[in-house]
């Protein structure tokens, strides 16, 4: 069915707009230091299991903070909050210069910890406020220019900061991740929302129990979080990382590497809700599930080869931000408006989890000799799996 509401017409929202701008430079900022990141750990001879306890690092704070950063959301002016985040991005991004060996890695590792709480938070924080500003098809499509942005940013952001990484260092690539945090500052300075004011009469700790509760007592919502937590089988970070050393570092620099297999991930990633956005739906979300799985699977059999790999990994991208907005969507609608800041904090605390049991299983299964494809297959095979847990769910709730 195609959207009453065009991708256009939702942008013609000033606030909108404004949030996807401050979006767009937010998020091609981090992923333009990624690569620089992953390469520094190639190059200082980091083993697999801390290329993965690092891309484990980037989604930890969603897990172990979820029930004060969804306090924070919930009490905190949002345009106060993001102005402070993006403040600790700086300076955490300023201190990466500091690391220039395999030493360095434990103060890499706590830097880049501290930079992900606040890159965490700014999206739960952007994921809570959209419900409460927009309804209907104009919200469903707010959650697809978002991811749609997230994946453009990781596109342009993986492939030039590949380039800038191999062609001029380190430095040069925080520097100028350092010049997208100030500018995206000054936009969210510029930011005007007026929002009704939610009186919050509990403390701290009360609010956190009250969140924890009411999620406790909701079980379609504990279903949905967990749905879109499965998103997390696509977890690619360290499995890609891997497969640069292991298969393309003899035929292409591992930064150059890196960057244009996660950049052609992201062009997937851009296109997929394009073509198939119209598309899904509650009716029939089991069946994406299933070509997701299938796809990870066909990109298992091909990933040996550089060339083929990359059109393996454009293909898995083409239903990820489908399947991620929507799922994201439909939890979004159960939600009360009071809750919300805390409920998308748990949200995004399980979604990490499997993130990083994910990127656990990737590094440890790769370290124990299991070939990559196999480990790729496993991963596929998760879709499948959620695709029978979906159908159980729709029985019972929809």
């Amino acid at each position: 069915m195609m959207s009453k509401l065009s991708y256009v017409e939702t942008l013609k929202n000033p606030i909108v707009a404004k949030l996807t701008f401050i979006q767009f430079i937010s998020y091609f900022g981090t992923w333009f230091s990624q690569v620089a990141i992953a390469s520094m750990l190639v190059e200082y001879g980091a083993s697999e299991t801390v290329i993965a306890y690092m891309a484990m690092i980037v989604m930890l704070p969603s897990i172990i903070l979820a029930p004060i950063s969804g306090y924070i959301i919930d009490r905190i002016p949002f345009k106060n909050l993001m102005q402070t985040l993006l403040l600790v991005e700086i300076v955490m991004t300023l201190l990466f210069m500091t690391i220039h060996s395999l030493d360095g890695i434990p103060w890499l590792m706590l830097f880049l910890f501290i930079r992900s709480i606040a890159a965490s938070t700014i999206f739960s924080a952007e994921m809570a406020l959209f419900p409460k500003i927009l309804t209907g098809e104009m919200l469903k499509n707010t959650n697809e220019i978002h991811s749609m942005v997230w994946s453009v940013c990781f596109a342009i952001g993986m492939a030039l900061g590949g380039l800038v990484t191999y062609y001029f260092g380190y430095i040069a690539t925080f520097s100028i991740d350092i010049a997208l945090y100030i500018i995206a500052s000054i936009v969210v300075i510029n930011l005007k929302i007026n929002l009704k004011s939610i009186v919050h009469t509990e403390n701290a700790l009360e609010m956190m129990k009250s969140g924890f509760n009411y999620l406790k007592n909701h079980k379609k919502l504990l279903h949905l979080i967990f749905l879109h937590s499965s998103i997390g089988f696509t977890s690619f970070d360290a499995l890609v990382t891997l497969l640069a050393d292991f298969h393309y570092k003899y035929i292409l620099a591992a930064p150059l590497a890196i960057g244009w297999l996660n950049a052609t991930r992201a062009i997937g990633l851009t296109v997929g809700p394009l073509i198939f956005g119209r598309f899904i739906k509650s009716t029939n979300l089991h069946y994406f599930f299933i070509a997701q799985g299938l796809t990870i699977i066909f990109w298992a059999f091909i990933q040996y080869n550089f060339s083929l790999s990359l059109v393996g990994i454009l293909m898995v991208g083409l239903l990820t931000t489908s399947l991620w907005s929507y799922t994201y969507y439909l939890l979004q609608q159960e939600i009360e408006v009071k809750f919300l800041g805390r409920v998308i904090a748990y949200n995004d605390m399980i979604f990490m989890i499997t993130n990083i049991l994910v990127t656990l299983f990737v590094g440890y299964a790769a370290k124990l000799g299991m070939e990559l494809k196999y480990i790729t297959i496993v991963m596929g095979c998760g879709f499948l799996a959620t695709s029978i847990y979906y159908r159980w769910f729709k029985k019972k709730y929809l």
